[in-house]
């Protein structure tokens, strides 16, 4: 839990209620990325700041995980303690057998400053107190970046098809001058001597034992002598950067795809954070699609419905001929196999082809006596449309 989450009101920022639905923090999210995204305000910095302030905001309310960590923390935070004592904003844990004075609010939490670490207050509450008499922990784990969410939207048939996409992003990433150790290039960090690396310290209090971060290294575990300039310790820094993705066949609208450690950058060379991309998909004006299948409408006319015929159709790979057979009812749906939506394994769905009868508007005179002419032989060969209708 970074210590500037207590700092903001996400919801706030997202402006949905603290009972907000997930679909509504969702949607507010979408609304505001679309509003603020870089690419539809170039070289407006106030609103890439803002755009940066709602994207954080629903990285960690769209993590049920990490919301409901948010909210616990905010409660505990504004009440003023964690059960018989509390952080005071200016010093260190106030109750029994707490931190010293020493030990502030931005070490507990674990701050962004030169040599800060990333000891937050997960680690802390996990081993504060050791459960059962028990061994305290032995080595400090690295804060991973947080996860990122962005959207891209697809033509239809690129979705179908699968496409590549370069994807702009501003976000956290590792610093190009220290590549995230957050030492000085030509320096590195070294263990801390205090807590031999394992970034707490523990000690006996009666019956208990207690551990507690390292004041020396603020919970890392290691000390940097001569921290990065560029990135003031931390070994990260806001870039922008392209990113190219690959959006595999077949994806769907609103689908997420995963893209392992594109995320924001960890703290001093910790693992970075994922990157998801929301998939967007835009209407096609020939096809539909129902799972791996992709559907169409072709018009045809009365007579090649009674007479059959072979007609071209479109496909995601070119033209087919699909055959209509003699007699073939209107709204008849026909199967072309394999050339539908293509899928993982190097199969395909189906093309459904629904077929469905033009009505012209106009005939000449000619083609009016004609149809006339035939709607006599078809009476005087007892077809009747509406046998059997509705009583008749």
């Amino acid at each position: 839990m970074n210590r500037e989450w207590l700092e903001k009101d996400f919801y706030k920022e997202l402006g949905v209620s603290s009972s907000a639905t997930q679909d509504e923090i969702k949607k507010a999210y979408r609304k505001l990325a679309r509003d603020l995204h870089p690419d539809k305000n170039p070289g407006d910095t106030k609103a890439e700041e803002r755009f940066k302030t709602v994207s954080e905001a629903h990285t960690v309310l769209a993590d049920p995980e990490k919301r409901k960590e948010y909210d616990e923390a905010r409660r505990l935070f504004t009440s003023g303690g964690f059960g018989r004592g509390g952080y005071a904003p200016g010093g260190g844990y106030t109750g029994g057998g707490g931190f010293s004075n020493e030990f502030n609010l931005g070490d507990i939490f674990g701050g962004a400053a030169a040599g800060a670490g990333d000891g937050g207050l997960g680690d802390i509450l996990g081993g504060l107190f050791n459960r059962g008499g028990g061994a305290p922990r032995t080595a400090s784990r690295p804060r991973r970046g947080s996860d990122v969410e962005t959207e891209t939207t697809l033509g239809f048939r690129e979705a179908a098809q699968g496409a590549t996409v370069p994807l702009r992003m501003t976000s956290p990433s590792p610093c190009t001058t220290c590549h995230g150790s957050g030492a000085k290039p030509g320096t590195s960090p070294r263990v801390c001597p205090h807590c031999n690396g394992s970034g707490v310290v523990s000690r006996n209090q009666g019956a208990f034992g207690f551990s507690e971060p390292c004041e020396d290294c603020r919970g890392t575990g290691s000390i940097i002598d001569d921290p990065c300039v560029d990135c003031r310790g931390t070994g990260v820094q806001n870039r922008t950067r392209t990113i190219t993705v690959r959006i595999p066949p077949g994806v769907r609208d609103g689908q997420r795809i995963r893209l392992a450690g594109q995320g924001e950058a960890g703290l001093r060379g910790a693992p970075s954070g994922d990157l998801f991309v929301v998939v967007h998909v835009s209407q096609d004006k020939v096809f539909g699609r129902n799972g791996d299948d992709l559907t169409l409408v072709l018009p045809v006319s009365y007579s090649e419905l009674v007479l059959g015929t072979t007609v071209s159709v479109p496909t995601l790979e070119g033209r087919v001929g699909v055959k209509v057979p003699p007699g073939t009812a209107d709204g008849r749906t026909l199967r072309v196999r394999g050339r539908g939506v293509p899928k993982r394994d190097g199969g395909g769905g189906d093309l459904l082809v629904t077929v469905k009868v033009a009505v012209p508007q106009k005939l000449d005179d000619e083609a009016a006596e004609a149809l006339r002419s035939y709607a006599e032989a078809e009476k005087a060969a007892g077809f009747d449309p509406r046998a059997g209708w509705a009583g008749a």
